[in-house]
């Protein structure tokens, strides 16, 4: 039932919002700043992507979007009487217990996904229903403030890599692949996780859902403009890739890569963007004159209501709650022995490390690290590496990134992922020389042993809860492949360790 607008407030609308929109808008205003204040190392993390990270850096413009957005709506949004709404506390309980799991398991995202969540609370039970519902589109547009996407590196730099041969082929380069490597007569390439077109997807996605909003009314126009905006940014970063490395077959490596081809990446990023917009102009089928709601069908009555000040304090509230939780879960750790050891392995010696390409493991925060190099009688060589946390928090994680087997900006890379072993990640790895590793990576925490990254946040997660043991363990087992099969040799050392539970134990144990 359409409910009929009163002629005085129509008026008040010409002239702006009246005092009761204007009390609430206060009211929102203030709750927002607290809970950026009550957060603000959540606060801080994220500005910090945003500015240093470039897959993040569209995040930047998310606020300003969002403003936009809200601004097209001025005229009918003044015509919708905001009430605070009790029920709009769920919204803020359910983003206050994501950034408490977030925060007991170490896991960056769900923190502030959860504080995003929470924002988005506030406006709901500040503002009420039938704002929400005029607001929807915007108010759902902040989940892009949280930076996710980063899991697609990896899949989409063999995807990439698979992409750009036959290309390459087609275009008559004698060019061979190994893995994310490629090389051709002239040049050798990587295939890195910058150019894997990760960062491209991602923010394609914010630019594609905004577009599909703004210019289309229809579903199915909105699901097809998506799929375009998704694909072609894939396609597009292969034939750049591939064009970086026809260029160094037609000329040299040095000047195919002498300008900075992250720049040039986004500047041809841009004609992309440019060109999925020029493709979809013509099934543009929202009138850009049209209004965004009918404000007469956003007037019904709401239940539950509450005072602006009153709904903004129990927001508050609840997020001060679940904020004194996550201290409490933080503070939990187990004690450790003063001084670990690496044990001894039956049937294999301890000898020096490698000296042909230096490699360790980077664990930098954890409270004991361990490396030590083994031998068999067979001549085998296998590196043993623990790094062993008697608590984790924030800084302090077992599961970070670059963090592990490489760390950042490291003189060894990724160049595929490998069939596990016992369980645990295995990957091919290479540095300058070329010198290859394979290399077994574990997690035991919590009384779980998995190779999982986000098995390992679930065991912390439950142990953060819960309480109980913190100890949380790393375990790297690396060879080098060379006239030998590295990975007999890793799982002969591995058969004779015994159980890699038992060993993460004993060595975090000090016995």
């Amino acid at each position: 039932m359409t409910v009929a607008l009163s002629s005085g407030h129509f008026e008040s609308a010409k002239s702006g919002f009246d005092a009761r929109w204007r009390r609430h808008a206060l009211v929102l205003g203030g709750v927002w700043a607290t809970l950026l204040i009550l957060f603000a190392r959540d606060v801080g993390d994220l500005a910090t992507i945003y500015w240093t990270n470039t897959t993040f850096g569209h995040c930047l413009f998310i606020l300003p979007v969002v403003g936009w957005l809200v601004w097209q709506r001025r005229r009918e949004l003044a015509l919708v009487r905001p009430e605070g709404w009790l029920p709009g506390l769920a919204l803020v309980a359910v983003g206050g217990f994501g950034w408490l799991l977030g925060e007991a398991a170490e896991v960056a995202l769900a923190r502030h996904l959860g504080l995003v969540l929470m924002l988005q609370g506030a406006v709901v039970t500040v503002l009420g229903p039938n704002v929400a519902r005029a607001l929807l589109f915007p108010i759902a547009y902040l989940l892009f403030l949280v930076p996710f996407g980063e899991g697609m590196q990896e899949p989409l730099q063999d995807l990439t890599a698979k992409m750009v041969m036959p290309l390459l082929h087609l275009a008559g380069v004698p060019a061979v692949s190994d893995g994310v490597l490629i090389t051709t007569p002239n040049g050798y390439f990587e295939v890195a996780e910058a150019c894997s077109g990760a960062k491209f997807v991602i923010a394609m996605l914010a630019y594609g859902t905004l577009v599909a909003n703004v210019c289309y009314v229809a579903w199915r126009r909105r699901i097809a403009f998506m799929a375009m905006a998704l694909i072609v940014p894939i396609l597009a970063n292969a034939v750049r890739a591939f064009g970086t490395i026809y260029a160094a077959w037609m000329t040299s490596v040095e000047a195919a890569t002498g300008f900075d081809h992250i720049v040039y990446g986004w500047f041809f990023f841009a004609l992309v963007m440019a060109a999925v917009l020029a493709i979809g102009w013509r099934w543009f089928d929202r009138d850009p004159d049209a209004p965004w709601f009918d404000p007469a069908a956003l007037q019904s009555p709401v239940r539950r209501r509450a005072e602006a000040p009153v709904a903004g304090l129990l927001v508050l509230a609840g997020a001060s709650l679940f904020l004194a939780l996550g201290h409490v879960v933080d503070a939990r750790a187990s004690d450790l022995p003063a001084s670990m050891t690496l044990p001894e392995i039956p049937g294999w010696e301890r000898v020096p490390l490698s000296d042909r390409a230096a490699w360790s493991p980077h664990y930098p925060t954890a409270d004991h690290t361990l490396h030590g190099r083994y031998r068999d009688a067979s001549g085998a060589t296998v590196d043993l590496a623990v790094a062993v946390y008697g608590s984790q928090h924030d800084g302090k994680e077992l599961v970070g990134f670059g963090q592990g087997a490489i760390r950042e900006d490291d003189r060894w890379l990724r160049v595929e992922t490998l069939r596990p072993l016992d369980g645990g990640f295995a990957i091919r790895m290479r540095a300058p020389g070329p010198v290859e590793r394979e290399t077994v990576t574990w997690y035991r925490v919590g009384g779980v042993l998995t190779g999982s990254d986000s098995r390992a946040k679930l065991a912390t997660l439950k142990a953060k809860l819960l309480g109980g043991d913190q100890t949380a363990v790393a375990v790297l087992v690396s060879a080098e492949r060379g006239d030998g099969d590295s990975r007999a040799a890793l799982e002969r050392f591995v058969a004779a360790a015994g159980p890699v539970d038992a060993l993460a134990d004993r060595v975090a144990s000090g016995r």
